[in-house]
């Protein structure tokens, strides 16, 4: 900054160009949030979109899972956000000189990034509290309601050309439905009323079909039909079944869809999984786990250790030899059935370990790999603020390097960017989960990958470097070729 500038100025001069910074960041962060939002849940409709259609919810039911499923999408938008609209905003600075202005007035880049690193750093902050506080409820709220609704009955009761077994007593069949989905053609009724014993069977030519205003009956109004019924005996002296038939005009059957509508499970039952945990949760199940696997290697090592036989060399017996100082031949001074026998006890004991071993195995690898899972969902409470500020110190320099705002070159280049951080993050959680590396280095090392690149993008940035002027790469080559030429 030049020094003739009175302090006066110097100080609104930054208070200006710090507001503008902050403008032009606050704007395109809240629309490309909610476009990543979007985008992310309409990929919650697609892939769940079989489960929900066609079951009869209510708006507010789907409205309220797709509210907690954009909770749970935080972890993701968050970081691409921030990315993306870091890039778009000091893009558009330097596409309008607005960046040369600011450096010709003697305030460096790094210095301009001042206050968007304390808002990033807010930002951060409260990510992390989000993911530990807000997170789990939201996930705890998002799963069993899903799992709800997936576990939810069609509401499709009367499916043309097959019998429906969604009333309880009744089989129903619809030969045709028209185009309104109410009215019936070529109606069947088997129903069996388990108290008197009997059969019913009943068959319409057409009907209508609808629910009464409690929502708990579905009521068919048939028409032009008739009606088999078939009851067993009155006395012992006359066992043989009945059967009544009658013709009807217009008839009413009503059915029981109480059971259809969406029941919801306890949530305590979906408590235990690591996703539903805070800070402390995780801890206490980590610390919980290990000393169930602890106490599961002690008893293993008391149940073995009782199969487990100890050969000494007696003196009264030189024949047996010592396999421990170099004769491995423990059978001899024996007969061969007595070798036999020592074989066959000795396989029989190696058989009963090796099932002993077996299943307490899995058992411990199960409590190891909820240890390591345990341990992951830990280090994602921070991850999350950590990739914020790593993605926005790839952000900043790169719109300033390219010099393009809008939606074009920085959303592929921040796509790009956000790619290799998603796929190297997902690698890490997957090596930890198979027991690769520990949950530390596998949550951290894509933080650990894009931390340094963000830095030299920022000394590059800084330095005005022509990182991604092509003509200087075209220059550079062709003196490549020419000398290549030459020689």
């Amino acid at each position: 900054m030049p020094a003739s500038m009175p302090a006066t100025k110097q100080v609104i001069l930054m208070k200006k160009i710090h507001l503008l910074l902050l403008k032009s960041f606050i704007r395109p962060f809240i629309v490309t949030f909610l476009i990543v939002m979007f985008v992310l849940l309409m990929l919650f409709l697609f892939k769940y979109i079989d489960d929900l259609i066609g079951k009869g919810f209510e708006w507010y039911i789907i409205l309220e899972l797709m509210i907690y499923a954009s909770a749970t999408n935080v972890a993701m938008a968050l970081p691409l956000s921030v990315l993306l609209s870091s890039i778009m905003t000091y893009g558009s600075l330097g596409e309008n000189y607005e960046l040369v202005a600011i450096k010709s007035a003697g305030i460096s880049l790094r210095r301009a990034m001042y206050p968007m690193l304390i808002v990033i750093a807010i930002l951060s902050v409260s990510a992390f509290l989000f993911s530990d506080y807000m997170l789990p409820k939201a996930n705890l709220k998002y799963y069993s309601l899903l799992y709800d609704a997936r576990q939810q009955k069609s509401a499709n009761f009367l499916p043309e050309g097959v019998f429906s077994n969604s009333f309880p007593g009744a089989s129903i069949r619809v030969k045709r439905k028209d185009a309104d989905g109410q009215t019936l053609h070529d109606i069947m009724i088997y129903t069996k009323n388990t108290t008197d014993n009997n059969t019913e069977v009943l068959m319409a030519k057409s009907g209508k079909m609808y629910r009464t205003p409690s929502g708990k009956f579905l009521v068919l109004k048939l028409e032009d039909g008739i009606k088999y019924s078939e009851t067993p005996g009155t006395s012992a002296f006359n066992p043989r079944q009945r059967l009544t038939r009658y013709r009807f005009k217009e008839t009413e059957q009503k059915f029981d869809i109480s059971g259809l509508s969406l029941h919801r499970t306890d949530e305590n039952e979906f408590k235990s999984a690591l996703q539903m945990m805070n800070l402390k949760q995780l801890k206490d199940n980590q610390r919980l786990t290990k000393r169930q696997a602890d106490s599961g290697v002690k008893a293993n090592y008391k149940l073995i250790t009782g199969y487990v036989k100890y050969y000494s060399m007696s003196k009264s017996s030189p024949s047996i030899k010592n396999p421990v100082r170099g004769n491995n031949d423990v059978f001899s001074g024996l007969q061969l059935n007595e070798k036999l026998s020592s074989l066959a006890n000795a396989t029989s004991e190696v058989r009963s370990i090796q099932d002993l071993i077996s299943n307490r195995s899995d058992r411990y690898k199960d409590l190891m790999q909820n240890i390591r899972r345990a341990g992951l969902e830990y280090q994602k409470k921070f991850t999350l603020s950590a990739a914020c500020i790593a993605l926005f110190l790839i952000g900043a320099p790169l719109g300033a390097i390219i010099r393009k705002g809008g939606l074009g070159l920085p959303v592929v280049v921040s796509v790009i960017f956000f790619l290799i951080f998603y796929i190297i993050t997902t690698i890490g959680e997957k090596s930890v989960k198979d027991g690769d590396v520990s949950p530390v280095v596998g949550s951290w090392v894509a933080i650990f990958i894009i931390t340094p690149i963000g830095i030299f993008l920022s000394y590059k940035a800084a330095t005005d470097s022509a990182i991604f002027d092509m003509e200087l790469y075209k220059r550079f080559f062709n003196k490549i070729f020419k000398k290549k030429v030459s020689s």
